[in-house]
Order: C-alpha cells, then structure tokens, then sequence
C-alpha cells in the first residue's frame, strides 16, 4: 500500500503541469520557452509543502509507533 501511494505521489507531481490564471495569461502572450519556465517555477514551489507535510506526517507516524511499544 505504502509504495502504491508513494508511486502515484511522484507519477502525479512528475507529470503535473500547473499554472494560476493570472500567470497563464501572461505566459500565453509570450513565447513557449517562458511558459515553461513559469510551469518549472510553480512546480518547485508547490514541493516545499508537500515535504514539510509528509515530514510531519512521518514524524507523527514515528511517535505514535514509539508510543504503542
């Protein structure tokens, strides 16, 4: 279950192109080579919270794991 669930975590954020409206606006007036650069921006700052909440999630998982014993 654990590695299904780390799979489609990786297949998803791989493959995920994201864009707000605002920026796609914009990016849409200019060249291809920008589009992609603002897509590559949105992508690395949208990974910072997903490894503080797998972090925590992990945490927890290990102090509740401790407290069972």
């Amino acid at each position: 279950m654990k590695k299904a669930l780390v799979f489609l975590f990786v297949m998803t954020t791989c493959y995920t192109k994201a864009q707000c409206a605002m920026c796609k606006a914009v990016v849409e007036s200019g060249d291809q080579g920008m589009a992609e650069g603002v897509n590559d921006g949105i992508m690395y700052l949208m990974i910072f919270p997903y490894i503080l909440v797998a972090a925590l999630g992990y945490a927890l998982y290990r102090y509740k794991k401790k407290q069972t014993k």
